[in-house]
């Protein structure tokens, strides 16, 4: 999946951008806008970016995880090449230690993640900070033709890149629970 960024400062504009590429075939979650001002862009019912996913929590936290494997892997090695998992105590010692470990490394990258702007929301920073909005969708290489004929009719969009989509998996995920939320 290939993304595509548009800058507007029109939300009406954005909110018609949505419609019509829903009713193409593009799913709700394919679809996404970017801005500073979040209440504005619920009251146009446009899918917003949550503020969790404005921080760089997820891949910070993703990389407590890279850390705290490591350092509870070192933990067991240590534990099992100096013999001391042949004591009374065995391993709990060790496992417990390990698992805390584990658990702290991602706990502090997460943290470090939510004082951190996400790379997209960098990459825009400038542009939300003069008040317009950033929409983006993620789409199949067989719905590009389907985003360019809808984009081409929206003058007021203004290109401003691609880059890398979410997952499929994740993307057919937030498809799954979005369904279900509406069945509730």
């Amino acid at each position: 999946m290939q993304r595509h960024y548009y800058i507007s400062d029109n939300l009406k504009d954005l909110e018609r951008v949505e419609d019509e590429l829903e009713a193409q075939g593009i799913d709700h979650e394919q679809i996404h806008v970017l801005s500073e001002r979040d209440a504005d862009v619920e009251h146009y019912h446009l899918h917003d970016v949550s503020s969790v996913m404005k921080r760089d929590m997820v891949h910070s936290g993703m990389v407590g995880v890279g850390i705290g494997i490591a350092l509870a892997a070192l933990v067991m090695l240590v534990a099992w090449f100096s013999g001391w998992t042949g004591t009374a105590a065995g391993w709990i010692p060790f496992i417990f230690l390990a698992i805390a470990l584990f658990g702290f490394s991602v706990w502090e990258g997460s943290l470090f993640g939510i004082q951190t702007p996400n790379a997209v929301v960098k990459r825009f920073q400038r542009t939300l900070e003069e008040g317009k909005h950033v929409f983006f969708v993620d789409v199949k290489p067989t719905q590009e033709a389907i985003l360019a004929s809808v984009v081409s009719h929206h003058p007021m969009l203004r290109t401003a890149g691609t880059g890398q989509a979410t997952p499929d998996w994740a993307e057919g995920l937030q498809h799954r629970l979005h369904q279900w939320r509406k069945m509730m």
